[in-house]
């Protein structure tokens, strides 16, 4: 497992289990798959309804609580300064842990809000509930309000990043802020089949003994990107995080920059009405 550090000294694994539009069950038992896996690294959000199921996979385990790096995310209607304050103990409750590693806003929903909401990240942090504090779903503009009216910088930003939206603007102003870059539907969501399909993948992936989807994990760990991929089946649960035995050459790795057509399938971050 590659551990990344973030502008405050916390380390993160590079490669997470992400847990959207799981279900209680699929989510406490894909959790389950991915401890065992090696997995050390769990994503969630309060608007997933899953937190529950994702604690107590983790309390029913033998690992140790400090050896588990556990990400939830705030909802866009838990905004706001006193909001922010009683969701994060919600959802602490919910995971049945006295802290999380990161929290972060789930999506910008306007300047004012986002920086009352910031703020009380801020306190939730030096009071110790929460390790990191991070963003989701914010472009240059709205971390840069951030970063003009914060005390504490965010560590991370998680967005849609995959194949056919590489987002090398978005990671270059970050890690020029010392932001890191973490990618949500890494496999692209429901359009997997035009990942699995694409013969330059399939080129790769042959040519390391491996699958698209492995490749596709790999890419982001060679750019030092956080990556969550999502999945309920043990064997790919599995399969995601066999990732560590090769690297990708330069000349595979300009292969698949080109790939790169903007491609977005989740909605722009100022034109979100949830």
């Amino acid at each position: 497992m590659k551990l990344v550090k973030f502008n405050n000294d916390t380390e993160i694994p590079i490669v997470g289990l992400g847990t959207w539009k799981s279900s209680d069950e699929e989510a406490y038992n894909a959790v389950k798959y991915a401890l065992d896996a090696g997995y050390r690294h769990i994503d969630t959000a309060a608007a997933y309804g899953n937190e529950e199921a994702v604690g107590r996979a983790i309390k029913e385990s033998s690992i140790d609580r400090d050896e588990i790096f556990i990400t939830t995310k705030l909802w866009n209607t838990d905004q706001g300064y006193d909001s922010t304050l009683k969701a994060c103990q919600k959802s602490l409750d919910k995971l049945g842990v006295e802290y999380v590693d990161l929290y972060l806003i789930h999506w910008f929903k306007g300047y004012e809000q986002n920086l009352d909401t910031y703020k009380a990240l801020e306190k939730l942090y030096k009071d110790g509930k929460i390790k990191a504090i991070g963003v989701s779903n914010h472009n240059v503009h709205h971390i840069q309000h951030l970063l003009d009216n914060v005390e504490i910088k965010p560590v991370i930003n998680q967005v849609e990043t995959h194949i056919q939206l590489q987002n090398h603007f978005l990671q270059d102003y970050c890690e020029k802020n010392d932001i890191r870059l973490e990618a949500y539907a890494p496999l692209m969501s429901w359009k997997i089949k035009e990942m699995l399909e694409n013969e330059t993948l399939q080129e790769i992936a042959e040519k390391y003994n491996k699958t698209v989807p492995q490749i596709a994990i790999r890419w982001f760990i060679e750019r030092g990107i956080v990556v969550i991929p999502k999945s309920v089946h043990k064997n790919r649960i599995e399969e995601n995080f066999d990732v560590f035995d090769f690297e990708l050459t330069t000349k595979d790795m300009k292969a698949i920059r080109e790939l790169n057509k903007g491609n977005k399938l989740f909605p722009e971050f100022d034109n979100v009405d949830y």
